[in-house]
């Protein structure tokens, strides 16, 4: 089925702006191993977009995790799930493939990851970068985001990846850390999580002092103090 770029952009800017999605793009994802589907093909190309979380919320967290915070957590990842499945439903009625990644789904227990990082797919499509908290960092939202992804083969405008990070000498997320996990290594791309982040002790300090939000599996100390987004929080504040 051919269907000009140019018109599946313009049928996609609609539908993401019909549903409040103001930060997206698209990415070709040929030279990563993405999923497969039920025939065992991988897809070649991803959506990504981004869902801002309540700023209010999210800069009463400094000093740890509420159950505020919690709750919007749980919202914003359930709005994901139900925007990936539309959207995902919208491609296939098109003629296309597509699969819709879980928002915060840990298929592999044991690495403490799921099957594709949302960051990867959002770094590709041109949303932002990965700060020293190894959390994608946008311009407009900072790191107080929840990340979308849906797997296609339906081809689009892709966006330009973003290939450093603008954190500069920024460390803040590093010394806010309590459980002293971030390494504080700048991210450029194909840099192994495991040089930014030692994810087993941030899941333990979570698990150990957090565990009644989420089983342990929220914390958020390290982006509530980013720059970036404490930016957010003061252009929502004044436009209140």
């Amino acid at each position: 089925m051919q269907v000009s770029i140019p018109s599946i952009h313009s049928w996609l800017a609609t539908w993401m702006q019909a549903h409040g999605i103001d930060l997206w793009g698209a990415a070709d994802l040929r030279d990563f191993s993405t999923p497969k589907d039920a025939n065992g093909q991988r897809f070649p190309f991803t959506l990504s977009w981004a869902v801002p979380m309540n700023p209010q919320i999210m800069v009463s967290i400094q000093k740890g995790p509420n159950q505020a915070y919690a709750g919007e957590y749980a919202r914003v990842n359930n709005r994901i799930n139900e925007l990936s499945k539309m959207l995902a439903d919208e491609i296939k009625n098109r003629g296309f493939r597509a699969c819709a990644l879980a928002a915060s789904d840990r298929t592999d227990k044991e690495n403490i990851k799921g099957d594709f990082p949302h960051k990867t797919a959002a770094t590709r499509a041109g949303l932002g970068w990965i700060g020293r908290h190894c959390q994608l960092v946008t311009r407009k939202y900072g790191s107080w985001i929840r990340l979308g992804t849906v797997f296609t083969d339906m081809e689009f405008s892709f966006g330009s990846p973003v290939e450093r990070n603008y954190c500069g000498s920024c460390v803040r997320c590093v010394e806010a850390c309590p459980a002293k996990a971030l390494k504080g290594k700048a991210w450029y791309p194909g840099l192994p999580r495991e040089e930014i982040l030692e994810v087993k002790t941030c899941d333990r300090w979570k698990k150990e002092n957090y565990f009644e939000y989420h089983q342990g599996h929220n914390c958020g100390i390290c982006s509530s103090v980013c720059p970036y987004g404490l930016k957010f929080f003061k252009r929502w504040f004044h436009s209140g």
